[in-house]
């Protein structure tokens, strides 16, 4: 047989069997005096082993291993390794769906943050901190809105580990009336700051008002949290980051504030 009467027959392309031929996965058969290679039936059994092999998903290095002269036992372990990688995809998949579905019922009731599918801990957060229905509005892109974007990009973009930090941290925020006007009027604080120089006296009052502002409570769950100077959240990138998004004052005010906070946090720790 040709090579593209061999690929037909088994059911593969002639490209895919010249390519197990270069990574030595199927053997190079005898030529014809005019350099055409000659199939014959074991070459079809072969590659048709290789083929119900990649059939299950196994990669063509385990399919190696599998078909490796005196490596019988190589088929079962190369099996079951797929099967217990399949059985983790599922369980996946599972949690994935058990996410979509409510992420879906958020959709219906029309409860989804704008910012997408956000973590549970982050769309409860934001949800406890909407403002209640006839109270004052928070300015469209002032500090409400650019915590909710900092803390969205975080949630998307952080380690795993500060994922976990930042959920532990924020976890009971805003869980009590009292909790959600500390964080409003620091949001108010900061608003008013859009047009005053980074050198007024009044962004220092404001980061001292911001720093007494934070409970006793939070500071416990921060040092915690391992929220010290090695914390991710103050990465020097992300700050710099935010701080383009701000008016000089309010990022000049928050960079105080969140100097001090840390200071008071590690004589906690």
């Amino acid at each position: 047989m040709r090579i593209g009467e061999l690929a037909a027959l088994v059911g593969v392309s002639a490209r895919a069997v010249r390519h197990y031929h270069q990574i030595g996965l199927l053997p190079e058969p005898r030529r014809h005096g005019n350099g055409y290679r000659d199939y014959g039936w074991r070459d079809a059994v072969q590659l048709a082993r290789i083929r119900r092999l990649t059939a299950f998903g196994l990669s063509l290095d385990e399919v190696r291993e599998a078909l490796a002269e005196g490596a019988g036992g190589d088929v079962h372990a190369a099996l079951t390794g797929l099967d217990a990688d399949l059985a983790r995809q599922e369980e996946d998949i599972r949690a994935r769906r058990a996410r979509l579905a409510v992420l879906l019922e958020q959709a219906r009731a029309g409860t989804l943050p704008e910012e997408g599918p956000l973590s549970p801990q982050l769309t409860e957060l934001f949800a406890r901190l909407e403002p209640a229905p006839g109270s004052v509005e928070q300015p469209e892109g002032g500090m409400a809105a650019r915590d909710r974007e900092a803390l969205a990009l975080l949630d998307t973009a952080a380690p795993p580990d500060v994922r976990e930090r930042m959920a532990e941290l924020l976890g009971t925020l805003g869980a009590s009336p009292r909790e959600v006007e500390r964080v409003r009027a620091a949001y108010a604080l900061l608003d008013g700051l859009v047009r005053v120089a980074p050198d007024d006296p009044e962004v220092e009052a404001v980061v001292g008002e911001l720093v007494d502002g934070v409970s006793d409570e939070m500071l416990g769950r921060m040092a915690r949290a391992g929220a010290g100077t090695d914390f991710a959240v103050t990465d020097s990138v992300f700050v710099e980051a935010l701080g383009t998004s701000l008016a000089p004052a309010q990022a000049e005010a928050l960079r105080r504030a969140m100097c001090r906070i840390i200071e008071r946090v590690e004589r906690l720790s």
